[in-house]
């Protein structure tokens, strides 16, 4: 099978304040705030859902190619793709747009200032699901609002099932528009909050939820994850990580192993375990797509996690 994967494609800038924000914001003046922190630590990495599940399921030798909208500051990430061995024949170039950007900086304490920049995000409708060819399966992950929308129908109408992956991406749509989505694929994918997310702003239960697709896949960190499908509760343990560097991508590692194990006709239990192996390799270094591992030593790694082969 090949998937086609619909999604965001950012830089990210990450920046390290060796201070604490409390010491420099002072509650009661935030209605002047003014602020500048000094950042001796900067790296920029190649980042975005659709270009970070595409590396993931990439590693492990999966069938499949992004699709999304980048601004005109692409080339450096279309190189890394072409030496990645990742398509880019589905992206579109918007001319006058600069590549969505984040820029993150952290303090001391683990907390976050971050301005997020959408860009040729905002573009991404103009992708088509109808001008690609071969695609078997898909995965919808955050992207501009309208696109996530037309590409749901678009996959829908062609008859080709799909996860639908909204994450970041989940306050963009009220409680009809998230039906609308259940009721268009074939599989949903959340982390915990999101679930909850999800279950308030439908007025329904995973339970119920879970009977209008063929499974509901909700992550929870450290503590494994739960495949709801046929009724029953799958539970999933955590994979264990050598190290804890950078949680940031491992929801994407963690969805190409769910596309890997579709595309492969595997059963949910080992589908689940590949991808909760996936997100503990990711978390083992910092950025999105940092990780390496040939497909050998991700099995032998499986073998070893889980005490059998696939």
């Amino acid at each position: 099978m090949s998937s086609l994967i619909c999604g965001s494609f950012a830089y990210d800038t990450i920046m390290v304040f060796h201070d604490h924000f409390k010491n420099h914001i002072l509650p009661e003046q935030v209605h002047i705030l003014n602020v500048s922190f000094l950042v001796p630590d900067m790296r920029r990495e190649f980042g975005g859902c659709g270009g970070n599940i595409a590396y993931n399921l990439k590693l492990l030798g999966g069938e499949g190619a992004p699709m999304g909208t980048v601004g005109t500051d692409f080339t450096p990430y279309a190189d890394w793709m072409d030496r990645q061995g990742i398509s880019h024949e589905y992206l579109w170039i918007i001319d006058g747009e600069y590549t969505a950007q984040a820029y993150i900086t952290t303090d001391q304490d683990d907390n976050q200032i971050t301005a997020f920049h959408p860009g040729a995000m905002n573009h991404s409708h103009l992708n088509k699901v109808s001008d690609t060819a071969g695609v078997t399966l898909g995965l919808l992950s955050p992207d501009g609002r309208q696109g996530m929308i037309e590409h749901a129908e678009q996959f829908a109408e062609a008859g080709i099932p799909f996860i639908f992956d909204p994450g970041q991406g989940m306050p963009m749509f009220d409680g009809d528009d998230l039906l609308r989505f259940a009721e268009q694929a074939s599989w949903l994918a959340f982390n915990d909050y999101e679930a909850k997310l999800m279950q308030e702003r439908t007025g329904k239960t995973i339970e119920a939820l879970a009977g209008q697709v063929q499974a509901i896949i909700v992550t929870r960190g450290s503590e494994g994850s739960s495949i709801f499908t046929d009724g029953r509760e799958i539970v999933i343990p955590s994979a264990k990580a050598a190290s804890l560097e950078d949680p940031t991508g491992c929801g994407d590692a963690y969805r190409a192993g769910l596309l890997y194990g579709l595309q492969n006709g595997m059963d949910w239990e080992t589908t689940g375990r590949i991808a909760s192996l996936m997100g503990a390799i990711k978390i083992e270094q910092a950025g999105t797509q940092n990780h390496r591992f040939t497909l050998d030593e991700f099995k032998a790694r499986f073998n070893e996690s889980f005490g059998y082969s696939f």
